[in-house]
């Protein structure tokens, strides 16, 4: 759900016949020729092999706009998750842009210049369908150049099995989690509560948990505050009251991989931890009763959620604007924002397809999910300092929590990384 729904469904390198990176036209398109324009379209494969491969969904959406729009092809290349944002990063850097991109980042590209905004290529409304807080967090300057793609929320899940043997009800406040992993943890359970802040996606388990404390990685008026009194306390909170008591498991958080602990989860050998919609269907085909509550606040339930989105976005090199926002209007059509949706799992992005979705009773265990996207916060998405910070959080916030270290110096740190980072924009 970029690092963002991917942090989350990192998919394998699609088998598929490799299309050419480098620009196609089959007329002489933005020259003025026949008018044939072949659009390049780069985007990233959610599946986990061949057999679930997003390239199934890109190649059926081509032939469909296709045979809608005579005289525009779409050229569709699906990388690995692992791959696509660098392999985008060096066609631009070569002067080989694609059309279109669907990927993890936008705000690099805004920020050179090298996008389309929204205003230019969609009609109005396309863009006015896309949810506010997802739209607020695809600009750049007040412009909105990367456009939400498909967006995930988090909850705490626990094991209802687990629970009920341990006499336990689902936590509201950080007390209740720290006590209901004691009892947890005197039934054996391996990991009371699993906490993940290894380097594979702890940006964004350090924001669930800043947001419970009232933090969050920057304020309202999108200054950094990583290093705030509200984000030291949570850490504190986490170092001492369930790290320092034992409750984590065996691998250290700092050690501890999102992969490694969902699949614990599906094994029941986890008590409770944050997770996504995939987790929820994994872990209920291996047979585990899963709750799911709002991650737990100091005081009570934490109102907002932490939300993720990846991005579509139109880049200029090739002078396709017209033809670019033709397709993806197409492409934000109810019925093609809902099949990816469906495919993987995820929450559409539209508010038309929110509300499509909400009414649908066959979406029903993805409505706790659904409702709390629209009060979501998510990453500093507009910022080209983010990925930085995010490879800083990733490289030291498991320090914060280990029985010797100091949380405040950690954030301060990793703030020290964001001001570094802002002043040499």
């Amino acid at each position: 759900m970029g690092q963002a729904v991917q942090r989350r469904f990192v998919g394998v390198t699609a088998v598929v016949a490799a299309l050419g990176l480098t620009a196609a036209l089959s007329g002489c398109g933005a020259d003025g020729g026949s008018g044939d324009v072949t659009l390049k379209l780069v985007a990233a494969d959610y599946g986990t092999g061949a057999e679930n491969s997003s390239q199934k969904y890109w190649d059926d959406l081509a032939a469909a706009f296709e045979k809608k729009n005579p005289g525009i092809r779409v050229d569709v290349t699906v990388r690995s998750w692992k791959d696509v944002d660098r392999e985008v990063a060096e066609m631009v850097k070569a002067g080989e842009a694609p059309d279109i991109a669907q990927i993890g980042a936008y705000a690099e590209y805004a920020e050179a210049g090298d996008l389309y905004p929204a205003s230019e290529m969609l009609a109005i409304r396309t863009e006015s369908n896309f949810l506010p807080s997802l739209s607020d967090a695809g600009k750049v300057r007040g412009s909105l150049y990367g456009l939400p793609f498909v967006a995930s929320t988090r909850l705490l899940f626990y094991n209802k099995g687990l629970f009920d043997a341990a006499g336990i009800d689902a936590p509201q406040t950080w007390d209740d989690i720290s006590s209901d992993a004691e009892a947890l943890k005197k039934k054996g359970v391996t990991y009371p509560f699993a906490l993940p802040l290894g380097p594979e996606e702890s940006q964004a388990e350090t924001l669930m948990w800043m947001l419970s404390g009232n933090g969050g990685y920057t304020d309202d008026a999108g200054t950094y505050v990583i290093d705030s009194a509200a984000n030291v306390e949570t850490f504190k909170w986490l170092q001492s009251d369930l790290v320092g008591k034992g409750l984590t498991g065996p691998v250290a958080p700092g050690k501890l991989d999102r992969a490694t602990a969902f699949e614990a989860f599906t094994k029941g050998e986890v008590g409770m931890l944050n997770g996504h919609p995939t987790l929820m269907e994994d872990a209920e085909k291996k047979g585990i009763e899963v709750g799911m509550v709002p991650l737990p606040g100091a005081d009570g339930p934490t109102e907002g959620s932490m939300g993720v989105a990846d991005w579509m976005m139109g880049f200029k090199q090739n002078g396709h604007r017209k033809e670019i926002g033709r397709f993806l209007d197409f492409a934000y059509q109810d019925e093609n924002v809902l099949a990816f949706a469906d495919a993987y799992d995820l929450l559409p992005v539209t508010g038309s397809a929110s509300a499509e979705m909400e009414a649908d009773a066959k979406h029903k265990p993805l409505h706790d999910f659904l409702s709390a996207l629209p009060n979501s916060q998510l990453y500093p998405f507009g910022k080209t300092s983010w990925a930085q910070v995010s490879e800083a959080v990733k490289e030291k916030i498991g320090s914060a929590v280990e029985p010797n270290g100091n949380p405040e110096i950690v954030l301060g740190d990793i703030a020290a990384v964001a001001r570094d980072a802002e002043s040499a924009q």
